[in-house]
């Protein structure tokens, strides 16, 4: 006990020795997913195991499939389901997800994201003259829901990687739908926040008073309809979800919403199958860097990031307590207009549509990528074209994307006392999702995910909507290793749409690179570009920076950039191996283990 608290001690230390100072701003960009404040946070350390998310019942449930000697596969699952309960707005059974997994011998990508009706085709969020819907009418209603993926995946990875029974994994989910929880006061700002939840009759009478506020903090919520779906499928596996009534009662929902009715069928639904990928794995120095690779844009413009960064010397743009400077400023926003630039070209599932070229060794190409680094200047871009990879002679003729990419997602990381580590991002979309309830979950919107025209003056839009297709996402779970030695060095991921991939580089640059520890690199503001404006957290930076960079020819959007990073890194302390916790400020995450 007394080396356990020593060594909490001891990394508390580490992670108190920055503070961010907070700055006033205006021009404020209100982010899909509204904020919800910043509380500082000194992470958390452990010897045995560990599992951070971003709600502490949560991790309650992750910690006690750990303590009884279940898998980081069992501890992610558990604390899945109970997301799913504490955090609707997010995450859910009615969702998709993608998995990284080290087993302690090789790592495996889980691709459990929804799919396209088949019924639906390119058109599916046009008007009847071809211009696109707006963001609301494609949102809202049943148009939106693909087939829900998150289950199939994570019982799949569970018959290859679980310890403990199924069965045991929704334990404390149920006993939570069934006694209650109290509202956070996240879920209670969101509730109050959303226009369009209410106006769903099953919504409206769980989360709201008669009064039609929303449930107060600290209210005692209980939700027999999910208890009930749960225990069925505890009982039964997946196939209770997929092939009986609540796949029924998924297809009238969607079917009947009285003014934006969608073509998901319970065929549709039986007919979802979870994929095994093979893993986007990069070199970053002295690292090898592991991520999703097609449906998820993720791995690969993450990587490309890296290895822009690769042609730079980054420890000399360390932060200056605590904040990045104008040069680190710079240089991340343009190598993020380079990578979202071949993303918004290129990325899509490519069970439907081919990379260019040679394919994802060809966009991560050494050469490529510092032929693509080597267009930065002093001045900012403003906004950068897609680059052509090794292979390709001319320009990929592909339409540049569209979709909605809303930012209301969460992520759960997970290291096992076997040796393994999980890092999954989950989600339903928009906050809420498609803003449809039903069996006391929430169903996504994740079809909104896919452009919305489908072709432009360059030809058809590689991510375009088709029958039974994956929609693009920017989700990034990632783990690293030490290139030499091959040991597990970190697992990260995070929420936030689109700008998850500048999160996620964010973080591995702050831990790679600057010598910081998992708390630091994840509280550090969040910056960079989508190859549009430069996006600057807001309060977070000096208003002499601001200037310096519109000073540059940057473009300054700031907005509340609400991360929800978690992140669970090895570190050595005075000879001792430990588990190093990190949870976003942000957000209401903690980490926990033994």
């Amino acid at each position: 006990m007394k080396l356990k608290c020593k060594l909490l001690a001891i990394a508390a230390f580490l992670a108190c020795a920055q503070h961010l100072p907070v700055l006033a701003q205006d021009s404020l960009q209100k982010s899909p997913e509204a904020g919800s404040g910043f509380t500082e946070k000194a992470g958390w350390a452990a010897r045995k195991y560990m599992v951070a998310a971003a709600n502490p019942l949560a991790v309650e449930a992750g910690y006690e499939m750990l303590k009884q000697g279940g898998t980081a596969i069992d501890a992610g699952i558990a604390s899945q389901l109970v997301l799913t309960l504490v955090e609707p707005q997010s995450s859910g059974i009615g969702g998709g997800a993608f998995l990284m997994y080290y087993d302690g011998k090789k790592v495996q990508a889980f691709d459990g994201r929804e799919t396209a009706p088949s019924k639906a085709d390119e058109h599916l969020f046009q008007h009847p003259d071809g211009t696109p819907l707006s963001r609301t009418e494609g949102i809202v209603g049943g148009r939106s829901t693909g087939a829900p993926g998150v289950l199939r995946m994570m019982e799949l990875a569970h018959k290859q990687h679980g310890k403990l029974p199924w069965k045991t994994l929704f334990g404390p989910a149920i006993r939570l739908s069934e006694n209650g929880f109290k509202v956070s006061p996240r879920l209670n700002g969101l509730l109050a926040w959303d226009p369009h939840i209410r106006k769903d009759p099953a919504a409206r009478a769980y989360f709201y008073g008669p009064d039609g506020n929303p449930r107060p903090v600290g209210y005692l919520l209980k939700n027999p309809a999910l208890a009930k779906t749960l225990r069925e499928i505890a009982e039964g596996g997946a196939e209770v979800f997929y092939e009986g009534r609540i796949a029924r009662d998924i297809e009238a929902k969607v079917k009947s919403h009285p003014t934006n009715p969608g073509l998901l069928t319970a065929a549709d639904i039986a007919a979802y199958q979870p994929k095994l990928r093979e893993p986007v794995c990069n070199d970053y120095r002295s690292y090898t860097v592991c991520g999703m690779p097609p449906p998820s844009s993720g791995g690969i413009a993450v990587a490309q990031m890296l290895g822009m960064f690769e042609t730079r010397d980054m420890k000399a743009l360390a932060p200056s307590n605590g904040i990045p400077g104008l040069e680190a400023v710079h240089l991340f926003s343009e190598v993020g207009r380079l990578a979202y630039a071949d993303r918004d070209r290129y990325a899509a599932d490519t069970d439907f549509v081919p990379l260019p070229g040679r394919g994802i060794p060809a966009l991560l190409d050494k050469h490529y990528l510092a032929k693509r680094a080597s267009l930065i200047g002093p001045r900012s871009m403003g906004k950068a074209e897609a680059g052509n990879p090794p292979g390709v002679e001319t320009a990929w003729n592909w339409g540049l994307d569209n979709s909605i990419e809303a930012h209301s997602t969460s992520h759960i990381v997970a290291v096992d006392q076997y040796g393994a580590g999980l890092s999954m991002t989950t989600s339903v979309e928009d906050a809420f999702g498609s803003r449809q309830m039903v069996d006391g979950f929430i169903l996504n919107n994740q079809l909104t995910d896919f452009s919305f025209d489908s072709k432009d003056a360059s030809g058809p839009i590689a991510n375009r909507v088709e029958p039974g297709k994956r929609p693009r996402s920017a989700m990034s779970p990632t783990i690293v290793f030490d290139k030499k030695t091959g040991r597990f060095v970190e697992a990260i991921g995070s929420p936030g749409g689109p700008l998850i991939i500048n999160y996620v580089a964010k973080v591995l640059v702050g831990t790679l690179d600057w010598g910081l520890n998992m708390q630091q690199a994840i509280a550090l503001p969040n910056f960079g570009s989508r190859n549009g404006p430069t996006e600057l957290e807001a309060g977070r930076f000096p208003s002499a920076t601001i200037e310096a960079l519109k000073a540059r020819g940057h473009a300054v959007r700031i907005g509340e950039q609400t991360s929800g990073l978690q992140g669970i890194e090895r570190m050595e302390l005075h000879g001792v191996s430990l588990w190093f916790g990190g949870a976003d400020p942000r957000r209401e995450g903690v980490a926990k283990g033994d």
